[in-house]
């Protein structure tokens, strides 16, 4: 396919997405069942989101240009991806960088996500049946020359291994933060109560940990998360709010709560669902020092990643820093 018809192919994608058809529908009922932390209430963000941020034809036209895309690329490689299946269709950056640069890919999805990525390819190759030859979805990824693998810390160590030969990029446990000082106003925290419990805190870009100065006053922010105190409805999220809960009650533990999340003060960033982090801060320079390292997605607050934006990444927010682009052109 040329670049003119891999952007067709991607039009015509978003086009699908937004007619949103009887069989699209099943298909995300299909997912929520295999997988209830896919509600389709979340499935349906994520696709508004792709449709309106990586799939826009002049954004994507110019992405494009701005990566000097042409019709193939000298070589064409075989690009291997393991996808995580945090939340619902997490791996489609990768499989868009991939098939914008004009390599092949195979790809191996989550046994928690086997489905929707794979209906949109599907839908789409009726019309564009080329694209067979340039996405593939396989169990075993042998025999690619480039691996994009995305997991744990534990499976990071066995893609490593299994992939230390071949140009790749390895992803291990990322999560985001917030920096607050005091002076949000009810609506940013309204839009950071988005940041922390869309899709259940599931994803990279969900906060988890929050950076207050001393004598910070959580009551607004407890009362904006009520917002999502619907959450206790749903019984796998219940049962982990619950857990939390009695856990810092048994252990004697401060802990603050309304309806739907368990606040307490921990030094790591990565929370368990259910249950927020926080840390108290004096001087933010010294704060946003030690932030910058590989555990952190992103940061949100006044002068970083803006309230409400934390799960809403546009077609130049990659996954752990690396620039996805320049690693496929290097091939």
């Amino acid at each position: 396919m040329n670049l003119k018809n891999r952007l067709s192919l991607l039009n015509f994608i978003s086009e699908y997405i937004k007619a949103n058809s009887e069989a699209f529908r099943e298909l995300k009922q299909r997912a929520f069942e295999h997988n209830r932390w896919f509600t389709p209430e979340f499935i349906d963000l994520t696709l508004e989101n792709i449709t309106n941020s990586m799939l826009i034809e002049y954004k994507l036209e110019d992405f494009a240009q701005k990566h000097q895309l042409t019709d193939q690329p000298n070589v064409i490689k075989t690009v291997g991806i393991v996808m995580a299946g945090n939340i619902p269709y997490v791996g489609f950056h990768d499989m868009l960088c991939v098939f914008l640069s004009g390599h092949r890919q195979r790809i191996k999805l989550s046994s928690k996500d086997p489905y929707l990525l794979k209906h949109l390819i599907e839908k789409a190759s009726i019309d564009f049946p080329e694209v067979m030859e340039l996405i593939q979805f396989d169990e075993m990824l042998k025999g690619c020359d480039a691996y994009i693998a995305t997991g744990t810390n534990n499976s990071a160590r066995y893609f490593e291994f299994y992939f230390e030969k071949y140009p790749n990029i390895i992803r291990k446990n990322r999560t985001s933060v917030a920096v607050l000082d005091g002076t949000e106003t009810d609506e940013e925290l309204n839009l950071l109560a988005d940041d922390i419990q869309l899709y259940f805190g599931l994803g990279c870009r969900n906060v988890t940990q929050l950076y207050v100065p001393e004598a910070y006053d959580f009551v607004p922010l407890l009362n904006a998360l009520r917002k999502y105190d619907h959450y206790r409805d749903h019984a796998k999220y219940r049962h982990n709010f619950d857990y939390q809960l009695t856990i810092a009650i048994m252990n004697n533990q401060y802990y603050m709560s309304n309806d739907s999340i368990v606040m307490v003060k921990n030094e790591s960033p990565f929370s368990p669902i259910g249950q927020l982090h926080y840390q108290f801060y004096e001087h933010k320079e010294e704060l946003i020092t030690t932030l910058q390292n590989e555990s952190i997605q992103c940061i949100v607050g006044d002068g970083f990643v803006p309230f409400g934006m934390a799960q809403r990444p546009s077609l130049e927010d990659y996954a752990d820093g690396v620039n996805t682009m320049t690693f496929l052109q290097s091939l």
